[in-house]
């Protein structure tokens, strides 16, 4: 998104450069996205329509309440009704959105975030700092569940200064924090009497809610007070839950609906030649991964930890899972579009003999491993597991894969079981992707692993400011997480995605999402 807003920081060099590093490599795939290939003519967006949006994810689990946010129908549902403090444009970079500026202290200890005098809630309400401070205090505090506690644990107070302006200070620096605080999760809802309703559907976003069926659909009028002018330019979105891969896409190809995520990648370049249907495609900061709990046995053991890292062969499930839509992954969860992508740090092969050699270090032969999958954690995750398996066999290492059902998957098996298959939508920054799933404690450190070197390192990197010792010690966390961390990233996976030749999406889309950064409601329109 192009924002007129003014961005003010002491640290806006930093950000900007971040903001190239990371959006070079999906900058080519995303330009292509809108030109080269959807193949058509450009059109001008015009105002409008019903849009119908098939998401392959949703579960009968989720809510309206932004703590328990964890999957791609909810970050849909989130960016259609809500807006945030600041916003994660096509370069990776971070722009005010509630915000209409924000200053740093020396030490990036003190932010101050001057608010946009032209924001009404659904309700009516016009947006005042007390919005911002209770929306944000709703995820702090012990009895809070949501996945945010850990980004905001790092705050030590905030006040409004009149009306319009919200001054954080935190307990050490953190050159990152205007992407923390903008966090998916921190949707700014209406306060009253300093607390907000978190099942409230009201927001400032470019949609009303009209009605919502967890696991089912939600529909939604467009905003007519909407602050943002040149967005929001349906007349009404439904956003429908189809997780059948099949399913879904036949519904696209029907005119059942106007866009889909997560394309078949078995069948994409048959989908290409499909009348009336564009493929895009964005490069971004997805991975997918298993995930071991390391607090349970035989998880707890980092010999069987390493002999699964090197019993999977990653150019194989790149080729046969993505399609070649990805990159092999070298069990961190940092992309190779991040500014610190630690891009020396030898990539962990396919070595039966190495797996070999460390579960039987691991005292575990005969042990049959267990791996969870259902194709809700990624498309093709249960296919994966098997040839997960296959690999593993060759070394010996007797995995069963356990075929879980979709619905439910996220809440019953993901952080549940000892061994599942998962994705990440990544984050912009390391300090952001670290911070909620590999620190300790985190909610979503879906390992449960705790590193005492790798946790020092998380602080210090987050309020260092000179780049060159930052890039020292995430190449180091990287490191640690790649050699004794509880993940395996096998690989890192494109966004691709489809859209009936009558959307029109944005001219650069942005990767932090799926579908435009999960803002296809508010950037896309009919052409």
């Amino acid at each position: 998104m192009k924002s007129n807003n003014k961005f003010t920081s002491p640290l806006n060099a930093d950000v900007s450069r971040r903001g190239f590093l990371g959006g070079t490599a999906a900058l080519g795939v995303t330009a292509a996205s809108s030109s080269a290939l959807m193949g058509k003519k450009a059109y001008a967006a015009k105002k409008g329509g019903h849009l119908r949006a098939g998401i392959a994810h949703g579960s009968t689990t989720d809510s309206l309440d932004p703590a328990t946010w964890e999957n791609g129908y909810t970050l849909s549902l989130d960016y259609t009704l809500f807006n945030h403090i600041g916003e994660v444009d096509h370069t990776g970079a971070v722009q005010p959105e509630l915000a209409e500026s924000w200053e740093a202290s020396p030490d990036a200890r003190t932010w101050s975030f001057k608010l946009r005098k032209d924001v009404e809630f659904h309700n009516g309400k016009t947006l005042e700092a007390s919005d911002i401070i209770a929306s944000i205090e709703y995820h702090m505090g012990e009895d809070t569940k949501s996945a945010a506690k850990s980004l905001l644990a790092q705050v030590k107070s905030m006040k409004a200064d009149g009306k319009n302006e919200v001054v954080i200070e935190l307990e050490a620096g953190n050159a990152d924090f205007p992407y923390v605080i903008s966090d998916y999760h921190i949707a700014i809802k209406p306060s009253k009497d300093g607390k907000i309703d978190p099942m409230s559907g009201i927001g400032t976003g470019p949609y009303v809610l009209e009605n919502y069926e967890p696991g089912v659909r939600m529909t939604a009028t467009k905003n007519k007070n909407y602050f943002k002018s040149d967005r929001g330019h349906f007349d009404s979105v439904e956003l429908i839950t189809i997780i059948d891969l099949a399913a879904r896409q036949n519904a696209l190809t029907t005119g059942e609906i106007d866009m889909m995520d997560r394309a078949d990648l078995k069948t994409v370049h048959l989908l290409k030649r499909q009348k009336g249907v564009n493929v895009m495609e964005t490069v971004g900061y997805k991975h997918y991964t298993m995930p071991m709990r390391t607090d349970t046995a035989p998880f707890d053991n980092n010999e069987l930890r390493l002999a699964l890292k090197h019993s999977v062969d990653r150019e194989e499930l790149v080729k046969k899972i993505l399609r070649g839509h990805g990159v092999v992954g070298n069990d961190h969860p940092i992309s190779p579009t991040n500014q610190y992508h630690a891009e020396g740090l030898a990539q962990r092969m396919y070595d039966p003999d190495k797996a070999k050699f460390h579960f039987k270090k691991a005292g575990l032969d005969g042990t049959t491993i267990q791996l969870s999958a259902a194709d809700a954690a990624f498309p093709g995750a249960v296919d994966a597991a098997v040839l997960y398996k296959e690999h593993a066999a060759k070394a010996g290492i007797d995995i069963e894969v356990v075929r879980e059902p979709n619905d439910g998957y996220w809440s019953n098996v993901w952080m549940k079981k000892g061994w599942c298959a998962c994705y990440w939508g990544g984050r912009p920054t390391e300090d952001w992707m670290f911070t909620t799933a590999y620190a300790a404690g985190a909610d979503w450190n879906d390992t449960f692993w705790k590193h005492d070197r790798f946790n020092e390192l998380l602080l210090a990197a987050r309020a260092e400011l000179d780049s060159d010792k930052r890039r020292t010690m995430y190449y180091e966390m990287q490191e640690i997480v790649s050699n004794d961390g509880g993940v395996v990233v096998p690989m890192f996976a494109n966004y691709v995605f489809a859209a009936s030749d009558k959307i029109l999406p944005s001219e650069q889309m942005a990767g932090n999402w799926e579908l435009d950064g999960c803002k296809f409601a508010e950037r896309w329109s009919f052409a």
